[in-house]
């Protein structure tokens, strides 16, 4: 694996940041948008109740740093899919106009996975030639991170979209992680050739045919096969593919055995005086593994695929949590992320809908 910085950027792009999505809005989004922009000089717009937003900016003396759009409406932490039609006036869809016209390059938002998936979908609506959005998050692998998508726009999926999902990911590991070729891996049952169900298999044949296409100016994909659940922390590959069911089941299974070690760990490093005084020679190596675990250091999930960039917090982010999701979204915006994904599913000499075709020429 490659590892390095990503590309410098001349300018930083602008970020619409959703101030009323999340468990603790609109307070500590705007305490790590203003931080943001003071310790990395990033480009921010705040969107939401403009009265509320700018009281906040106020207490931190920060009205001349961050200019607010006001936006009424906001998506409820439960909503779904539907919110992107219940509410046209939401900070989310308004935060996609600024996108489409041009105002903004990337959106960052800690609402309801599933209404920020849904209005962003419908409002920046898929490139050309994508089929469908892929959720990306990062898994906290060494040296540099591992990309699992789809971890859940899409729970039914098609081989075809696996390939797709095998770019979006490449550009993903490329422009925000500085990964020269991205290996890519396939997740199913088993890592020898033919394993997993038909959506798996088909996929996998896709996926090898792809990599061997050697034509001038095609688009080069490091397939390395199949992986197993086992290998998503190992860095095994760079990228993972899969669909939004597997992948969703396969990042809450991860999230939910890290949970558990750690819990499990705190137990025991506190459980007599000797470990405690134990713990404390290691606390900054116990610091630098919790942070390395902490969903808040990797800025959230991104959906790929869409004619402008989207960076999902999680839910109960904290300032510093936003803080990451905006650095996130400035790396990728900054990086041409929409134009790599574009270059990739484009610059094949072949024929238009090729993959579709192979996908279904044994049906």
């Amino acid at each position: 694996m490659s590892g390095g910085s990503p590309v410098k950027r001349s300018e930083a792009p602008v970020i619409a940041v959703d101030a009323m999505g999340g468990d603790h809005a609109p307070a500590a989004v705007v305490q790590g948008a203003v931080h943001a922009v003071r310790e990395y000089g990033l480009r921010l717009v705040l969107v939401g109740r403009a009265r509320e937003i700018t009281a906040l900016l106020a207490e931190q003396e920060a009205t001349r740093e961050i200019p607010v759009v006001h936006a009424e409406d906001t998506l409820a932490m439960n909503e779904g899919a539907l919110a992107s039609w219940r509410r046209p006036r939401s900070t989310v869809a308004v935060a996609c106009k600024l996108i489409r016209q041009g105002d903004a390059a990337a959106l960052v938002s800690a609402g309801s996975t599933g209404g920020v998936v849904a209005t962003s979908t419908v409002r920046l609506r898929t490139q050309p030639g994508v089929l469908r959005a892929a959720l990306a998050v990062a898994l906290p692998t060494r040296p540099v991170p591992t990309i699992l998508l789809d971890a859940g726009a899409n729970a039914d999926a098609k081989p075809e979209m696996l390939v797709q999902f095998a770019h979006l990911g490449a550009a993903y590991a490329q422009t925000a992680y500085g990964v020269a070729e991205p290996r890519v891996g396939m997740l199913t049952i088993g890592s020898e050739p033919g394993k997993g169900n038909k959506l798996a298999r088909k996929a996998a044949e896709l996926l090898h045919a792809t990599a061997a296409d050697t034509t001038a100016g095609a688009p080069r994909l490091d397939f390395r096969g199949n992986i197993e659940g086992h290998d998503l922390l190992s860095s095994e590959v760079d990228v993972v593919v899969t669909d939004g069911f597997t992948g969703n089941v396969a990042l809450k299974s991860v999230e939910g055995a890290v949970s558990f070690a750690f819990d499990t760990i705190r137990e025991a490093l506190t459980s007599s005086r000797l470990a405690k005084a134990g713990t404390l020679l290691q606390r900054k190596s116990l610091r630098e593994l919790t942070d390395r675990f902490d969903s808040d250091t990797y800025g959230g999930a991104v959906l790929l695929g869409l004619n402008g960039t989207v960076v999902i917090a999680h839910g109960a982010s904290s300032p510093r949590g936003i803080e990451r999701a905006c650095l996130l979204a400035n790396d990728l915006a900054g990086g041409h992320i929409v134009d790599q994904v574009r270059r990739r599913l484009h610059t094949t000499p072949r024929p238009h809908g090729w993959l579709h075709r192979l996908s279904h020429s044994e049906e």
